[in-house]
């Protein structure tokens, strides 16, 4: 059985000490494929450098919107210099938080477009950050279509998803799945053609509910097939296949 992690941060910070050993525990877990976005450009070299040490760790270069105070105007033009000399598989983590109420949404939304046009360009597809926020998402990318990519962690309802699929998106569901109390969210698993569905941990964030308040690691994806298995009803191993098969397929990865 292998799967694939499709929104992964195992660069960052939290996993320096002991790096290996969580790498070590994921290749047993049956997860042989990351996909590694980045947050802000002071850390692309070490994602690229992470990257290269793996034929199966696959790089996202981008500008997430939550750390918007580090990003700078002249990073736009970064970006497309370090695609052109690493061709990353993605551009992100990109998009818009609504969330967080003390961020510029103009400032935010600028940032989204620059950086859906340099995807565009670059034939690129996407990794989708999205809080409170999928209406100006998906409109923003109904006026900048790119091809595809996936929406990371999908918390919108099905008239969102099929919009979403209808721009050649996959959907991400990762750790808060494995909770009961996710009704809605599980319901959503459940009810969406297969095809659309990839898995993620966004590791170290999120977790699992085996492994709550601890940080999350990609070895913890197989908690995120068995609550998708559970809650369609359905065979782990197929839907293994199938997901790995999506984010293949939506990346640009690698079949075997």
């Amino acid at each position: 059985m292998r799967l694939i992690d499709t929104h992964c941060h195992l660069d960052v910070a939290e996993f320096d000490p002991d790096r290996a050993a969580v790498l070590a525990r994921t290749r047993a877990a049956g997860v042989t494929g990351l996909v590694i976005p980045a947050i802000h450009r002071a850390g692309w070299p070490g994602l690229l450098a992470l990257c290269a040490t793996a034929a199966d760790f696959y790089p996202a270069l981008g500008l997430h919107p939550v750390y918007l105070d580090q990003h700078q105007d002249v990073d736009l033009a970064a970006l497309e210099r370090a695609i052109a000399d690493a061709r990353p598989t993605a551009i992100g983590e990109i998009g818009l938080d609504f969330y967080v109420r003390e961020l510029d949404r103009a400032r935010q939304q600028a940032l989204f477009e620059a950086q859906l046009a340099i995807a565009r360009v670059a034939g690129l597809p996407v990794l989708l950050h999205v809080r409170k926020a999928h209406e100006q998402v998906l409109a923003t990318l109904k006026r900048i279509p790119v091809c595809g990519g996936i929406a990371h962690a999908f918390s919108g309802g099905s008239e969102e998803a099929r919009r979403y699929r209808d721009l050649g998106f996959a959907l991400g569901f990762g750790g808060m799945l494995t909770f009961e109390r996710s009704n809605k969210l599980r319901a959503m698993a459940a009810a969406l053609p297969v095809t659309s569905i990839v898995l993620e941990t966004d590791a170290p964030d999120l977790t699992v509910a085996a492994h709550q308040g601890q940080r999350n690691s990609p070895e913890y994806l197989p908690d995120v097939l068995a609550a998708l298995a559970q809650v369609r009803g359905e065979d782990p191993r197929r839907l293994a296949e199938q997901t790995t098969a999506n984010a293949a397929a939506v990346l640009g990865l690698p079949v075997d």
